[in-house]
Formats: structure tokens, C-alpha cells, sequence
């Protein structure tokens, strides 16, 4: 518990605190808002102070790194593990703590209050565990850092991992199974960015379905294992591109005798032709003939004559016959000798083809070289790119199964706990009903996002709901860590908590907060503004006004703060 809180700052207004229920009341001057009430008075500076002395950082904007308290020493007395001990610090010194004398650093400090307070071990390899500042955090909520949104979670920036690892430990769960949740999430957060940038990135080259890596790297290997085949049978010719030509040649000259062929073969069609017509000439005596069908009978000389002419005749025709056999003759010939020539050339080219089929030039050798490197290096990037994508998909499969051993084990722990379990979800419940006609209700679940905690009162009607759900909730935390020895000994709540509460169901707050204080043994620090105080609704017997401190702090007068100064 907190017995007294001090300062060398002559304005400051010394506070000293009993078991059980302590009320700070603030008075409010006439006139002045909530808003001034609160800046003026100090209670929220009353929490900033008791997180100073227990090992909050003190950050720039810190008012115990300000001009005015910087050098200003502040100092408590509290028990710590069943030991009174005097605690001072200092904004302008904010790194080292004294403790008895003791001179520590801030971090010793936090250590030995995490083991004294909580009973956290020494040391812990693992990397999402429980920090004293988080513990502490839940037994004295920060209105500043969001503190009074939900009742598992002390700021609104705590991470999920750290609410969840928060709460197992002080109900007294495994909390080692929260923090392998997280450490399965930082993995899939690997894997999910990784997908991303394949999908969105520079490296979605190298990223894939397995299944499409896999037919493309089959194929580049057929590939290249055909390049292979083909560069093994390959016989490099020194003359290809003389050879290449001579082909090319002989080639173009067989076409030409072709030609030549045909225009010759054409010709002698032509000479056949001539020659059949030269042989159907007409015979003299086929005019003698005529004459005497006609009853002419042709005199000698005519009929001389008219042999005269056929004989001259036929000299012509024989003359021309023979001219056209000799063209003839002359024709074939030179078909037969192209026909020869054609046999000769083309026996070389195919000489010369198969060569060229059985090899080639160097520099196609060193073409399929490159090609087949080329390829190679393609089915190397395939293979590896095949090897990452098989082991994402992997991954991915591995860590949905990780993820379902870790439900069942926390399903487990939750069963095998379940006394604690049992006891916290009475104990909320038993809270809820003295404060409503309804008992709420606390829920401990399983998800595959690890263990989730519920808290819920049927009153949906009544102002500042969530505000009891949260007072509640600590007061059951603070009675079963007082039980436990998981507690530093004291529950401390700012006014704001019960902001819009009905002010009978205030009352019932702060009866009930003092009767469960008393009961488990723990210290119970409320600030109130004096207006606000509620005045009614306790029950027949109980004295409000016994548990205010004697210190009363006021907004009325620049000194009638906390730090009897007030800051700008």
C-alpha cells in the first residue's frame, strides 16, 4: 500500500493515505469548469506522480522534466513485498531512482518492482511476456493514454499480444500461450508481406503459384534437355560458309539448266511439229489424177513440167526434213548433256547438304551455346523461385496447423485452469449484482486469435456503462492478485471513471470498493471532485466521510493544487 506521498517542493500538499478506501477529494470553485477543475486541482497529476515514483518514463512533455518540478525531489512510502520502503526521483535525474538510499537505475527499480509486485521472474528468453509497467498500468489507469475505453486494456495504443498476455498472468493463466500467438503472427506477417510484394512489388518477377512455377520449369527443362541432345550431335564444319555457298551455287545453276531445258525440250515440240507438217506435202500425180477425173487429159509438156516441179519439190522437202531432224538431234543433245550435268551437280549437292545437316558453322555452335545457357539459367531461376513459392505454401499450411495446436492449447489450459477461471467469472458476476439488478457476465474464449476476453452488464440503459464494467473488472483483478500476491497492494482510480455514472450508482462504487478492500486486504485510492460526491445511496451504517484524506485540494486559488502551483 501507499502510506505517505512527499516532496521537497515547499507548495507541494503532502499526502497520506490508510488501508482500505481513501477518497482525494477536490473542492470546485464556484464558476469554474470541468475542465479548469480538473487542471487545477492536481488529481490527475496525483496519477502522473504515482507512476513517476513507480518507474514511469519520463518523456519530454513530462511535467517532471518542466522548468518548475524538474529539480523538485518527489518521495513516497510504501510497502514493497511486506517491507516498507521510502522511494524518491527526480524529473532532471528521471534515469536513477533512490530506494532506501539505494541508489538504482530506473530499469533495477522496475525490475524489483515486477518481482515484489507481481512476482515476475528475474529474467525471461521469451519476447512477448509480461513488463511491470504494463501490470502496473492496469492497477492505476491513465485517462490521458485512453485508460477508461475497455476494461482489458490500460491504453489505447497497448497492443493485442499485450492485453492478452496482461490479463492471462494476473488471472493467473498461461501466459506463455498468448505470446506464441503473437510470435505466430509476427511469422504470418512475414509470409503476408512477402505475398504482397510478389503480388504488388518489384519482386512479383520472382514470386508464384507453385503449380505455374512448376509447368514452367518443366517445360525450360524439356528445353533444354533437347539444345543438349542437339549440341551432342553437332560436328562443327571449318567451311561451312564456303560450303553454304557452293550450294547456293549449284543450286542456282541447276535452276538455270532448268531453264534451259524447257525453252530446248519446248523447241523440239516445235520441230516435230514442223517436220510431221512437211510430210503430208501433196504427190504430183494427185493433180494428174484430178485432171482426169475431170476429163482433162493433160498434154506432155505439162505433165513434164509438173514432175519437173515435184521432183523439185521433194529436193526442198528432203532438205528441209533433214534440217529439222539435225535441229532436233541438236536439241536433245543439249538436253541430254544438261540432264547430265544437272545428275553431276546435283550428286554434289546433296554431297554438300548432308554435310551441312551433319554440322555446322562455329558461330551457330556458339549461338546453341548461349541459347542453352540462356535456358539453363531459366530453369535454375524456375527451380529456386518453384522452391521458395513450395516453401510459402508450406509456411502457410504450417502455420494454420500451428495455429490450431494453439487453440487446443489454450482450449486446455482454460479447462485445466478452470478453477481460476471459475472463481474470476464469480467473482465479476458477484460484483455486477451488488451495483445492478442484473449480474454481469465475464467470458474467457478460445479464438484463433488467442485467448479473448469479454466483459459484459445488462444495463444498457444506465449512464457510464462501460465505466462500471471497468470498475468491476479491477476490482475483481485487485482481489484476486491481493489473494495471489500478484498485486502491489493497492487499486487506484481516477475520477474520471465515473464520468456520466449515476451518482447512487457512484455510491454503491465506493461502498462496495471499500467492504471488498477491507475483506481481501488491499488498498483502495479514489479521486473525486467534492461536487460530484454522492451524498445518498449508501447503505444504512456506512460514513463516506471517514475515508476522505485530510489533504482537500482546490482549484480556487493557484496554490490549491497538488503542486500548490499551477501550470500553464
Amino acid at each position: 500500500m501507499i502510506h505517505r506521498l512527499a516532496s521537497d517542493l515547499r507548495s507541494f500538499k503532502t499526502l497520506c493515505f490508510g488501508p482500505g478506501l481513501n477518497i482525494i477529494l477536490s473542492d470546485k470553485s464556484e464558476g469554474a469548469t470541468d475542465r479548469q477543475s480538473r487542471n487545477g486541482a492536481g488529481k490527475t497529476s496525483f496519477i502522473e506522480l504515482v507512476h513517476f515514483l513507480f518507474g514511469a518514463d519520463v518523456r519530454l512533455q513530462s511535467i517532471f522534466r518542466g522548468p518548475l518540478l524538474s529539480k523538485c525531489r518527489f518521495s513516497g512510502s510504501v510497502d514493497i513485498g511486506g517491507t516498507t520502503m521510502t522511494v524518491a526521483r527526480r524529473g532532471s535525474k528521471a534515469s536513477r531512482v533512490l530506494v532506501d538510499s539505494n541508489d538504482l537505475s530506473n530499469t533495477e527499480w522496475k525490475g524489483i518492482l515486477g518481482r515484489s509486485c507481481f512476482g515476475l521472474p528475474e529474467e525471461s528468453e521469451e519476447k512477448w511476456k509480461p513488463s511491470f509497467r504494463s501490470l502496473f498500468s492496469m492497477v492505476v489507469r491513465r485517462q490521458q493514454d485512453g485508460g477508461f475505453q475497455q476494461p482489458t486494456q490500460h491504453s489505447s495504443k497497448q497492443q493485442p499480444w499485450d492485453q492478452q498476455v496482461t490479463i492471462c498472468y494476473l488471472l493467473g493463466l498461461d501466459w506463455t500461450v498468448p505470446a506464441r500467438f503473437q510470435d505466430l503472427r509476427g511469422q504470418e506477417r512475414v509470409v503476408k508481406e512477402l505475398r504482397r510484394a510478389a503480388r504488388d512489388g518489384d519482386l512479383g518477377r520472382y514470386f508464384g503459384r507453385a503449380a505455374d512455377l512448376r509447368t514452367s520449369l518443366t517445360l525450360s527443362e524439356a528445353q533444354g534437355s533437347r539444345l543438349r541432345d542437339r549440341l551432342g550431335d553437332f560436328r562443327v564444319v571449318p567451311e561451312y560458309q564456303d560450303l553454304q555457298r557452293e550450294a547456293d551455287r549449284i543450286t542456282a545453276e541447276i535452276s538455270e539448266l532448268s531453264m534451259e531445258n524447257v525453252a530446248d525440250r519446248e523447241l523440239t515440240r516445235e520441230l516435230r511439229s514442223s517436220l510431221e507438217e512437211e510430210e503430208d506435202a501433196p504427190d504430183y500425180r494427185d493433180v494428174v489424177k484430178l485432171y482426169e477425173e475431170a476429163g482433162i487429159v493433160l498434154p506432155d509438156l505439162p505433165r513434164r513440167r509438173l514432175e519437173q516441179v515435184d521432183r523439185f519439190h521433194r529436193t526442198v522437202v528432203e532438205n528441209r526434213r533433214s534440217h529439222l531432224r539435225a535441229e532436233i538431234e541438236s536439241a536433245e543433245g543439249r538436253i541430254g548433256e544438261r540432264d547430265a550435268r544437272q545428275a553431276q551437280l546435283d550428286q554434289r549437292r546433296r554431297q554438300v547438304m548432308e554435310i551441312l545437316r551433319s554440322g555446322g558453322a562455329l558461330e551457330h555452335y556458339t549461338d546453341l551455346r548461349e541459347e542453352l545457357g540462356r535456358i539453363e539459367a531459366q530453369s535454375e531461376s524456375l527451380r529456386e523461385r518453384l522452391e521458395l513459392a513450395e516453401r510459402m505454401e508450406r509456411t502457410k499450411t504450417e502455420q494454420d496447423l500451428e495455429r490450431a495446436r494453439l487453440v487446443q492449447v489454450l482450449r486446455d489450459d482454460i479447462r485445466e485452469r478452470g478453477e481460476i477461471v471459475r472463481e474470476a467469472i464469480l467473482q465479476f458476476e458477484s460484483l455486477s449484482e451488488s451495483l445492478y439488478e442484473r449480474a454481469g457476465s465475464l467470458t474467457i474464449a478460445d479464438t484463433p486469435s488467442g485467448p479473448k476476453f469479454e466483459v459484459h452488464i445488462d444495463a444498457e440503459r444506465s449512464k457510464g456503462i462501460t465505466n462500471m464494467q471497468i470498475f468491476c473488472f479491477d476490482l475483481m483483478l485487485a482481489e484476486l492478485g491481493a489473494r495471489r500476491g500478484r498485486s502491489p497492494g493497492f487499486l487506484i482510480h481516477d475520477s474520471h471513471l465515473f464520468d456520466g455514472v449515476d451518482e447512487r450508482q457512484v455510491a454503491k462504487a465506493l461502498q462496495l470498493g471499500a467492504e471488498r478492500a477491507d475483506r481481501a486486504g488491499f488498498q483502495y485510492i479514489v479521486t473525486l471532485n467534492s461536487d460530484t460526491m454522492p451524498r445518498e445511496g449508501f447503505s444504512k451504517g456506512f460514513d463516506v466521510e471517514r475515508y476522505v484524506v485530510g489533504t482537500r485540494l482546490t482549484d480556487a486559488t493557484d496554490t490549491g493544487g497538488l503542486f500548490g502551483l499551477r501550470f500553464n
